[in-house]
């Protein structure tokens, strides 16, 4: 996932993506916990995947109270 392409969509879009994000997250964590995980790596990308998903939603909240 680019930030590129998490800039250009609307802020609906990244917050459905957030929760899809989420849901991912918390089945990878049950799969670890069961032992079923075999791909430990999508854990870490999925969670850098949030933070930049959290990041550009901060970031056009803060360009639209500046422009208001």
């Amino acid at each position: 996932m680019d930030a590129q392409d998490l800039r250009s969509k609307t802020p609906d879009q990244l917050k459905d993506q957030l929760v899809s994000l989420k849901k991912e997250a918390f089945n990878l964590r049950f799969q670890q916990a069961t032992g079923q995980l075999e791909n430990t790596a999508r854990m870490r990308s999925v969670r850098r995947d949030v933070a930049r998903v959290q990041t550009i939603l901060n970031q056009k909240a803060a360009e639209a109270a500046a422009s208001k």
